[in-house]
């Protein structure tokens, strides 16, 4: 069966996106943020060697 549909639910106001919103159309949108690396992984001891590099290809 059907029911009654669903009222929309009404937004209300926040101050902080309002400003976002202000500081995006003055400014334009923030930089994308940059992909910082785990500092506690730590990098590959040795480098692989030409034959190993060779033998993931085939």
């Amino acid at each position: 069966m059907m029911g009654m549909a669903r009222k929309k639910k009404v937004k209300r106001f926040g101050a902080v996106q309002a400003v976002k919103e202000l500081a995006r159309e003055r400014m334009g949108a923030p930089p994308v943020a940059k992909v910082v690396p785990h500092k506690n992984k730590k990098p590959a001891k040795h480098k692989a060697t030409l034959g190993k590099l060779l033998e993931g290809e085939g």
